[in-house]
């Protein structure tokens, strides 16, 4: 006879390494730290404000 086998078990373990790449798919494409959004956020609003201080007659062009 063969070796007995839980296929419940099998069977979640196979959906967990599934769970795991796919999740490590999304941490590479849509993934970044709370550091790194704070960090571009931070960039992001120097650039505004550098802008905004270079402007021609201190009303908006719109």
């Amino acid at each position: 006879m063969g070796e007995v086998v839980n296929l419940k078990r099998f069977r979640k373990r196979l959906e967990r390494k599934q769970a795991t790449k796919e999740a490590e798919a999304n941490r590479a494409r849509f993934g970044r730290s709370k550091s790194e959004r704070a960090a571009e956020e931070k960039h992001k609003q120097r650039t505004s404000e550098l802008l905004d201080q270079h402007r021609l007659g201190g009303e908006d062009a719109s």
